[in-house]
This record gives structure tokens, sequence and C-alpha cells, in this order.
């Protein structure tokens, strides 16, 4: 072979660009990244997203209908969190915590949006908010309105006692056997009440106590009942001529559970704060409650008992208010105990198991439901 058959061999070669080799050397060694199955199962559904939606505009404006119209005759359907699709659950758990970060930095800067501009808070609804309207419910009892309301309260079974004709005088009685959280419950009902005094029945029964606890100068009996070794029931019995409640107790922490000692709690007449009572069922059972204690409380002791009804629960608190040294800012510093009273009956006069006449009583919403939104206090 001739030495022009080798050059020109030589010369036919191709050789390399030179814009390649560039690109290889400004960009390295990196490789793209290769997609998983998830990302191809991701982009699928994504388009068929994309399709769907194209697909129903398009018959939206084959019938006329503008893109921001409502179509009555178009069926809608839930919305699905595509989250749900992943199999995984390490990487599910972690997208759902990531999607509810975006979520609450959203939030946030919504929040702050509002703030800048003035705009009030979006009203948070609650079972509370959203409660059915009661016929009974008193807005402004000092209304021009609410004469009968005001007469009736003028000539119902308390109404010596808010005249302050006399002074609450407290029976409060159990069983023959009592257990000891029992009797510990009754013994701090009777230093929290002012003028009350604990005695055992036995197996006497209510009527005869009733006529006892009347000839004995009572004004009212706190009957505490137990079941499992508990607390379970306060029937509250208003002398001489009634009504009568019944109560159930749940929620019960003495002062061992609170980190509270007696010593806390003074002699002291406290002051009674009754909230929340907004019916005339409601304002008839706060005042029952409020006929219990002094209507002369002493300040010096700094003491507050509390009756706060919500959906019908009776909270019951016993707080100590402090001031600071330039007497501006109150701290509170709760005594105990702590427990939760539900009404389950109201019965007019003296107690009477057999034939009593109730005023209210509280449904078994197995057999009558009710709307979660009603309430009756």
């Amino acid at each position: 072979m001739s030495s022009s058959d080798s050059d020109s061999d030589v010369e036919m070669e191709p050789t390399p660009s030179t814009s390649k080799v560039e690109t290889k050397k400004k960009g390295g060694d990196v490789k793209p990244k290769r997609k998983r199955l998830q990302d191809y199962l991701d982009e699928k559904a994504a388009r068929e997203v994309a399709e769907r939606a194209e697909e129903q505009l398009r018959l939206r404006r084959r019938r006329g209908l503008a893109d921001d119209e409502e179509d009555p005759q178009e069926t809608t359907f839930p919305v699905i969190n595509p989250i749900n699709f992943v199999k995984n659950k390490e990487i599910r758990h972690l997208r759902f915590k990531r999607l509810q970060g975006t979520k609450r930095k959203e939030e946030k800067a919504a929040k702050k949006t509002r703030k800048l501009e003035g705009k009030p808070s979006v009203p948070q609804h609650t079972i509370e908010t959203l409660r059915e309207k009661d016929e009974t419910t008193v807005t402004n009892i000092e209304g021009e309105d609410q004469e009968e309301v005001l007469n009736d309260l003028a000539n119902d079974e308390f109404c010596e006692y808010y005249k302050k004709s006399y002074q609450p005088r407290v029976m409060i009685t159990f069983n023959a056997t009592p257990h000891h959280v029992t009797r510990q419950f009754a013994s701090l009902l009777r230093r929290m009440i002012p003028n009350a005094s604990t005695f055992r029945r036995n197996k006497t029964q209510l009527k005869r106590v009733c006529k006892s606890a009347i000839r004995e100068n009572f004004t009212d009996i706190l009957v505490v009942n137990e079941n499992n070794k508990k607390p379970e029931g306060l029937l509250l019995i208003h002398l001489p001529e009634g009504p009568t409640a019944h109560f159930k107790i749940s929620n019960f922490k003495d002062l061992k559970d609170l980190r509270r000692k007696d010593t806390d709690i003074t002699t002291h007449r406290p002051e009674v704060i009754l909230n929340n009572f907004t019916t005339r069922l409601g304002l008839t059972i706060g005042r029952m409650l409020g006929a219990l204690f002094h209507y002369e409380p002493e300040f010096r002791g700094r003491r507050a008992v509390t009756f706060h009804n919500q959906r019908d629960y009776i909270f019951f608190r016993h707080h100590l208010y402090e001031f600071d040294k330039n007497g501006k800012r109150v701290k509170l510093r709760e005594l105990g105990p702590r427990f939760t009273l539900k009404l389950r009956s109201l019965q007019v006069g003296l107690f009477d198991g057999k034939c009593g006449d109730y005023e209210w009583m509280i449904t078994n919403k197995r057999h009558q439901m009710e709307s979660r939104r009603r309430f009756f206090l």
C-alpha cells in the first residue's frame, strides 16, 4: 500500500468535536438522575387529570357555559389526596408531613397579611357557638321585654335568700358506710361552703331527713351518692319547699391529685361566680347553686368559687387570687377540689322518688335522638 493511500485514510477518520469535549469538562462526571417508578406514576396521574380537565372544559364550552359559570347538571366528585395512593408507608408519612408544613406556612402568611391589613380574624365555630336557639334564652335580664322573667325570679323559692332575709345553713350527708373518697369529698364541700356540717344518715329515709332538717332550721341538704367507691351523684334539696336537683359527678380531683394542702383553704366566706347560665332552667339551677353560699363574701380571704356552664356541663373550680406589689396584675392559684356536674333532673318540691313531679328530666339518647347542638342550661 502506498503512502498516499495511508494519508488519505488518516484524513478520513472522524475527530471528536471540541464542543462536546467542552461540555463534558464543564459538566464533569455528573450523570442524569434516574427516574423511579413512582415518578412515572405521578407524571401519568397528572397527565390524566389534565386530560380530564380539558375534556370537561370542552364539554362546557359546547353547552355554551362560561369557564367560571356553575353547571347544575355537572356531577362533582370528592377530592382524593394523591398521597393516599402511595403504598410505601414511610414515603406516605413524609409526604403528608411535608404537606402539613406547607399548609401551616400558608396559614401563617395569610394571618400575617390579614394582621397588616387590619382585617378581623375568621371566627372559629364550635358546638357552643353553633348551638340551637332556645325559646327560653334570656339575653338581657334587665331589658324591658323581660318582665315575666323578673316576676318569676322575684317570686320563686330563692327570693328570700336574694333579699338577704336569712343566712344559708347546709346539711351534707351520705349513706351509712361511705368510702373514704366519698367522706373526703363531703369534708371538702364542708370546708368550702360556709356554715355547713356533715351527718351520717345511716339507713334513714330522705323524707324523714328533710323533716328533721327543717326542724333544725337548715336551708339546704346535699346528699352525696357513691358508686364503685367513688362519689357518683349529688342530690341538692332546697328547704323547706324545694326544688330538688339531681346531678351526676365526674372528673373529681381532690387536693392530693392537685398537689394542694388543707391549710390553703381558709375559713373566709368565698365569692361566688355563676357563668353562662342563659336559659330559664339555667337561671334556676344557677340561683340554686348560689343559694348554698353566704351572700356577703369576705374579700380579705381572696377566695373565689366558680360554677361555669359549658354544653350543659357545670365545671366547679376553687381559686385564690393574688395581687402583685403594684396592685395592677392578678394571679390565680387553684386550691381545689375540682369536679364536674351534669344535671339529670329537676323535681318540684322536696325529694319524692315515687310520686315526684319533675319539672325537667334528661332524656335517654338511645331511645330519643337529640341534636348535639341543643343545650338546656
